[in-house]
């Protein structure tokens, strides 16, 4: 369960009365199943999201119902050596703490920021399945496609924004810089449209176009004519998916694209201290 979902799992069990213990990592030393901020959710009889699994997670939970069962109200914590203690090969150390939900433990819990906000051009099968494949995630959606008929009867996901528009190669103005690009629409014309303008913005951490190497050619080509540099246009990912990864069905091109939007903002992320420290050593060196 993501960390939004999990968030709107203790929500629902504050309104509803239900008593629970937050369970979130406090510290971490080592090789750990979960990063410091992680939490999860456990009452008398239920649990949501995890902390890893495992022994640590066994008892994290006997010491969450205990808690509840003699009707403690104050915030625990708990050292636990997880290799000689646990029985676990991380072999790291994780600290828990243990406190009560209610109004100001979840006053203090912050929503996640989305892992990356994607414009997903196409509403056709691949479409549907990409758009059902990110709804576990915490990411924000911009689904377009000029037929409003191609979207599904079902409501999307709650983090995906319908968009049916008539020129929609205009909405990539429209996207936070560093968003993430996908087109996959039903024409060729209308695929060259929003690639075009995607590059001519330039700024974007991902920019998918679908189709075969036949296509990429042919597209670079017209790039290229268009005056687009061609350090931009070598950014471009065409095809889509895992290489190597085979299978045309839509839910196996969904799976490999996701996960190399996954991939693609794990490396951003990483990336992000290194240009802070950049910027930071450039503002020292002005004169």
């Amino acid at each position: 369960m993501s960390m939004d979902r999990l968030r709107d799992c203790a929500k629902g069990w504050l309104a509803a009365g239900t008593p629970a213990v937050v369970v979130q990592v406090s510290g971490a030393l080592g090789s750990v199943p979960r990063e410091v901020g992680t939490r999860m959710l456990v009452s008398a009889d239920a649990t949501a999201g995890t902390i890893g699994g495992g022994h640590l997670e066994l008892k994290a939970i006997e010491r969450a119902r205990r808690m509840l069962a003699a009707g403690s109200d104050a915030a625990q914590s708990a050292h636990y050596p997880l290799g000689p203690a646990l029985g676990q090969c991380c072999g790291g150390a994780v600290t828990l703490g243990f406190g009560l939900l209610d109004a100001a433990a979840f006053a203090m819990w912050p929503e996640p920021a989305p892992r990356f906000h994607l414009q997903l051009y196409g509403a056709g099968h691949v479409g549907r399945a990409i758009v059902q494949a990110l709804a576990p995630l915490p990411v924000t959606v911009d689904w377009i496609d000029e037929r409003e008929e191609e979207f599904p009867p079902a409501p999307s996901p709650p983090k995906v924004r319908r968009i049916c528009v008539d020129a929609v190669e205009a909405e990539v103005e429209t996207a936070p810089p560093g968003a993430f690009y996908l087109v996959l629409t039903h024409r060729h014309d209308l695929d060259l449209r929003i690639s075009l303008a995607i590059l001519e913005r330039g700024d974007f951490g991902f920019f998918g176009l679908i189709g075969s190497k036949t296509k990429r050619a042919r597209f670079i080509h017209r790039f290229e004519e268009r005056g687009i540099d061609a350090a931009t246009i070598a950014r471009l990912t065409c095809p889509i998916g895992l290489p190597g990864l085979t299978g045309k069905e839509p839910e196996v091109i969904a799976a490999g694209v996701v996960a190399q939007l996954l991939l693609a903002s794990s490396d951003a992320a990483d990336q992000e201290p290194a240009r802070r420290c950049s910027a930071a050593r450039s503002s020292t060196l002005t004169v």
